[in-house]
């Protein structure tokens, strides 16, 4: 008898904040056509399907990469899209609108500039707070996911991030400079070892750029290379972030992230043909 596959997907932050429609706080073109044509997949080989995860950004309007955790000197919030480094806080130039979190935002700021990455803080619009329409998953894409479950009498695992307002938290299994003090910072080894027991995984989500990117490479750098191999990137189920004048071009960060996990092992493909 041959055994059959195990196959699960993992979709990443398919919210409506990420999402390009009207009241979306923090749009990416093209992520409302991914999520609709991953609704398809799901309805067409959900059968196929034996687990469902899906990661939600999950934040509060108090957090270190919102406006309303900072001020300038004169008490104003610093505009979207802002960059801070721990030299404009010790300059004051910005600093936690609560005097007693100056020294721990520093303090992360200067760990955040000391990865291999060498990111600084950035200030992204307030999106996908707890609670609210940009939290939820898209409509058509979430009926997708209801249907299944009950077709299937499986449930779709939600993983949350994001929660803890002292850390950024891009990728779904760790927090970019994980809190001590809380461990659902640190990395997720019991998601890890759920997608591990799969036999094929696909992944899809936004943005290509930023969350899916950053999920993808945890996964890779701690899963081991013996199970690179199982993962399948649905390319027609995500997008990048816009490139952005004097910006990064994440369009080109998108494709470059792709190439590098195809040279691991990954495969590259389609909604239409995984699982055809």
């Amino acid at each position: 008898m041959v055994k059959r596959l195990k196959v699960h997907l993992v979709v990443i932050d398919p919210q409506n904040d990420f999402c390009d429609l009207p009241g979306a706080a923090l749009p990416v073109a093209g992520a409302n056509a991914d999520m609709e044509r991953l609704a398809g997949f799901i309805n067409r080989v959900g059968h196929k399907l034996d687990d469902v995860h899906i990661t939600l950004d999950s934040h509060r309007l108090i957090d270190i990469m919102h406006p309303a955790w900072w001020m300038d000197q004169n008490g104003n919030q610093p505009n979207p899209f802002t960059m801070i480094s721990a030299a404009d806080i010790e300059a004051g130039i910005w600093t936690p609108r609560n005097p007693g979190f100056r020294q721990k935002t520093l303090n992360y700021a200067r760990v955040l500039e000391s990865t291999p990455d060498h990111y600084k803080i950035f200030v992204w619009p307030v999106h996908c707070l707890i609670g609210t329409w940009g939290h939820n998953v898209h409509s058509k894409l979430n009926e997708a996911l209801q249907r299944w479950s009950d077709r299937e009498y499986a449930m779709v695992n939600y993983v949350t991030k994001g929660s803890n307002p002292w850390t950024e938290h891009y990728g779904a299994l760790m927090a970019e400079v994980p809190d001590p003090d809380d461990p659902s910072t640190g990395l997720n080894t019991s998601f890890l070892d759920i997608i591990a027991e799969a036999d094929i995984v696909a992944v899809a989500g936004e943005a290509s750029s930023h969350c899916v990117l950053k999920t993808v490479q945890q996964i890779a750098d701690n899963i081991g290379d013996t199970h690179i191999k199982k993962f399948h990137l649905l390319r027609d189920c995500m997008s990048p972030v816009p490139a952005s004048p004097g910006g990064p071009d994440f369009p080109k960060i998108a494709e470059a992230f792709l190439r590098e996990m195809k040279s691991r092992g990954m495969t590259i493909t389609t909604s239409t043909d995984f699982l055809s």
